[in-house]
């Protein structure tokens, strides 16, 4: 093991002999960003998609106080989103979130295992009362900003599980980035 050592090093030194004294100075950046002129520190990632996501997941590309953009389409308004279809949801703000608004998501098949409710810029209470529906049903509920909301929703639906999402556009102007960007 030690002559290996000492053999590595002579060739390296033996190496140096024959570069250029500038070449000499040269150290390899130790950072995040490399580029092609840091030699063996620089590799570029290749991706081959062998399939594409399956198109029957529903997932919130960025919202803004508008509305929102599922899947390439722009939802205006409030909106609920289920396994496979999106429809307008009749809320201004959570406090017209009633039992019967909620409603669809008990009524679908297959069953929703879990309701991400995004209440604007802040995350706000529900009443009682519906929280109780939903739970008597056999379906939780996650209340959170519409921002985490919206990342919540994608992350579950990744995992694969029955997620629905009752979202308000929050009243500011911010704007989700795009979630699925192209592969290079």
């Amino acid at each position: 093991m030690v002559a290996s050592f000492a053999l590595r090093g002579l060739c390296r030194a033996r190496a140096a002999l024959r570069c250029n004294p500038a070449e000499l100075l040269w150290t390899p950046r130790r950072g995040h960003r490399l580029t092609p002129a840091d030699d063996e520190l620089y590799q570029r990632t290749h991706i081959s998609l062998l399939q594409r996501e399956s198109p029957q997941f529903m997932y919130i590309d960025s919202y803004s106080n508008r509305g929102f953009m599922v899947n390439g389409n722009r939802v205006f308004g409030p909106c609920a989103l289920l396994p496979h279809s999106v429809v307008q949801w009749n809320v201004g703000t959570h406090q017209d979130i009633t039992e019967e608004s909620f409603s669809l998501f008990w009524l679908l098949e297959p069953r929703i295992e879990i309701v991400v409710v995004g209440t604007g810029d802040r995350t706000e209470r529900l009443q009682p009362q519906v929280m109780q529906a939903m739970r008597q049903r056999g379906i939780a509920v996650e209340v959170q900003d519409t921002p985490n909301a919206c990342a919540t929703f994608n992350f579950l639906c990744h995992e694969g599980r029955v997620t629905g999402a009752a979202l308000i556009p929050p009243p500011g102007g911010t704007v989700l980035t795009t979630l699925a960007q192209p592969a290079e």
